[in-house]
């Protein structure tokens, strides 16, 4: 099984961009906000950008060593790139724009990704989710070691973007090669790779399943990126519990302990809503207004004081909940983390 192995260093406008990554056969993501140097990681990797140091290998082949004076150029390296905005030729058709990465096999990577009976068809005439399949077939057309993947589903609606992903999902899954993809969404990374580092300015902060960044996230910014409520106080323990003064005014309790200002985690699905307080082992209840309600297939995400809850619809209807309604956020002291400040 070949690796791609990578480390670099290169400074960047505002800070520095340093790591070291081992991809396997896997799709590896690294996410983080616009400007972490995410894109340049891929450029790197692709010959498209010198690092200042580094050294970028396939296994056994050395694309990239600082130290011995070695850059190769990007028509020599073992690479599919697939662009942000896709990069087709527009007057071109779909099977010329394939057959552009490699003759030999564009006509079975149009039939493999759905989209033969496009191959007459100019990239300006079909769908975002065909062009992006067009895209990956002239990538794959390379007969690449390594595939890359910039914001592969950020130029598609939100319709197409759910259908897209889980056949992208199946497609990476079947390529037996090294996958790395950088995305600013923690959904498109949790349900494509198979592992994922977290990037913010130039460093990897955490590595590891989305499960994984779930359960124990490294810091408040994870924590805030896989979806969670991050509320800040202080923390004193006592009784068995942590209470958190939080600054806003009121406290939680967490099973975790901790002293002094500290960041508590609590995800959305983890937090009932109620018209009072419920009559179980939870122990947080934050009372106050709706102040928005957003319905997201058969869940509706409401917003209650400093807290995002998530419940069904079902359980909304049932509420009938409204903005402005005083409501009941409840929630249990083990479905709390205590994560380090950011």
């Amino acid at each position: 099984m070949d690796t791609l192995h990578v480390s670099l260093r290169h400074a960047l406008r505002s800070f520095a961009l340093e790591l070291t990554l081992d991809v396997g056969c896997e799709t590896f993501a690294l996410v983080g906000p616009s400007g972490a140097g995410k894109s340049s990681v891929l450029r790197a990797i692709a010959g498209l950008l010198r690092p200042d140091t580094g050294r970028v290998a396939l296994a056994d082949h050395v694309w990239l060593d600082t130290a011995q004076g070695v850059d190769i150029p990007p028509e020599r390296r073992s690479v599919g790139l697939v662009f942000q905005e896709y990069a087709l030729f527009p007057h071109m058709t779909v099977r010329a724009n394939v057959v552009f990465g490699g003759s030999g096999r564009a006509d079975a990577l149009l039939e493999r990704l759905g989209v033969a009976h496009l191959a007459g068809a100019r990239p300006g005439d079909i769908s975002g989710g065909e062009r992006q399949r067009v895209a990956l077939a002239r990538a794959l057309a390379r007969d690449p070691g390594v595939l890359l993947l910039d914001e592969p589903l950020s130029a598609l609606d939100a319709h197409t973007r759910a259908a897209v992903r889980a056949e992208l999902r199946e497609l990476l899954a079947e390529l037996g090669l090294p996958v790395l993809l950088v995305t600013h969404d923690f959904e498109d990374a949790a349900t494509l790779a198979d592992r994922i580092g977290v990037l913010v300015d130039g460093r990897v902060l955490q590595v590891g399943g989305a499960a994984d960044l779930v359960a124990a996230p490294a810091d408040a910014f994870v924590a805030s990126f896989t979806g969670a409520n991050v509320l800040h106080g202080t923390a004193r323990s006592g009784g068995g519990l942590t209470e958190v003064v939080l600054d806003g005014g009121g406290s939680i309790w967490t099973t975790d302990a901790g002293e002094g200002p500290v960041a508590l985690a609590v995800y959305p699905w983890d937090v009932s809503i109620g018209r009072d307080a419920a009559g179980d082992s939870a122990v947080n209840h934050v009372c106050a207004p709706i102040s928005s309600l957003v319905a997201l297939g058969n869940r509706v995400r409401v917003r209650v004081g400093p807290l995002t809850a998530e419940v069904t619809e079902r359980s909304a209807d049932r509420l009938r909940l409204r903005e402005g309604d005083v409501v009941v956020a409840t929630f249990k002291a083990t479905a709390t983390r205590l994560v380090r400040l950011a």
